[in-house]
């Protein structure tokens, strides 16, 4: 096992998260990134990472397990509605931000009237 792991929080978690997960942590589930989800016997809830830190890597439902508004873990198996879209990370500042596309100017941009006097 690498070292940095225990001392570098951007490595997914520091030594103090790790002894903490190790003697209090009761896994609870993992989501479709791979972050696993624990919790305590006095309800404190926490995430480990699975690649990066980032924290809009969490999905909506894990998100309200994790700030006490539901009290079951969410379930993977859960049938999603059609018309939902899968769960995606905050990508500003990266190539894959998204980009509007660029508005044609007009001869004229105006699209109302002066009140003359």
């Amino acid at each position: 096992m690498n070292l940095k792991i225990f001392f570098t929080w951007w490595n997914r978690q520091t030594l103090g998260t790790f002894l903490k997960t190790l003697f209090f942590g009761k896994f609870v589930g993992k989501d479709e990134f791979g972050n696993k989800y624990y919790k305590n016997k006095y309800d404190e809830r926490w995430v480990i990472y699975s690649n990066n830190i980032e924290a809009t890597k969490i999905t909506s439902d894990w998100f309200m397990w994790m700030h006490h508004t539901i009290d079951s873990p969410p379930n993977n198996k859960e049938k999603k509605y059609n018309w939902q879209k899968s769960h995606s990370e905050n990508k500003t500042g990266l190539k894959d931000s998204y980009k509007p596309t660029k508005i044609k100017k007009d001869s004229n941009p105006k699209k109302y009237e002066t009140w003359k006097f």
